[in-house]
């Protein structure tokens, strides 16, 4: 297999990772859209073990922000705890080892703090970096926006859990195809990103700045 360009953000089960940052107990009743956040970072753990895609998992001052949420449905992960913004410090050993690596599939929370570092981090290293914008949030609705925006600045790619998923199965197909058609068949919530992007869209018409 070639190497994926860049420019096209494609992405493959072999050559990817996913990321899990920061799904906590004591961020439950301040983040955004918590449940449903959670709920699509977890259907994307599901698809990445049915494809054997490696997934890292963090934990920000559990001290003080306590485990991962059981919903997530992360219990037999190795969690590595941190207090830098960033997830790549205490996974840098982990990323090390895999030399295939080209995409990181990014999920979690806070969109402006442990996500935007997090990804500005794997751009530095050369990785192609995929933000499920349906998997992430913040406690100000503003700072998540301004976070989706200032990393697509940098060369993120944002995208949905779906449509991850997709493009890593790629074919109806696939022998996996069927069991991962269950998980996207899950009933799938606002999490009000509906007006970023209808903002996005409009800003590219031609009467936009009147």
């Amino acid at each position: 297999m070639g190497a994926a360009k860049a420019s096209l953000g494609r992405i493959f089960p072999e050559s990817s990772i996913l990321f899990l940052c920061d799904m906590q107990e004591k961020l439950r009743d301040r983040i955004l859209y918590f449940p449903q956040i959670v709920s699509m970072a977890a259907r994307m753990l599901k698809v990445a073990q049915i494809l054997e895609i490696p997934v890292l998992l963090t934990e920000h001052y559990p001290q003080g922000l306590g485990p991962t949420v059981p919903e997530l449905g992360a219990q037999g992960l190795r969690t590595m705890s941190k207090t830098s913004f960033s997830m790549v410090p205490p996974l840098q050993q982990e990323l090390d080892k895999l030399a295939q690596l080209q995409s990181v599939l990014l999920c979690g929370i806070e969109t402006q703090g442990c996500i935007l570092h997090t990804a500005l981090d794997l751009l530095d290293r050369g990785l192609q970096v995929h933000v499920a914008v349906d998997a992430c949030s913040s406690q100000s609705e503003m700072n998540r926006l301004v976070a989706l925006a200032r990393m697509q600045q940098s060369g993120v790619f944002l995208s949905t859990s779906e449509v991850l998923i997709l493009q890593l199965v790629k074919d109806a197909a696939h022998p996996k195809f069927k069991e991962i058609q269950k998980i996207l068949k899950e009933p799938v919530t606002d999490i009000g990103l509906l007006g970023f992007f209808q903002g996005k869209k409009n800003s590219l018409l031609p009467n936009s700045r009147t």
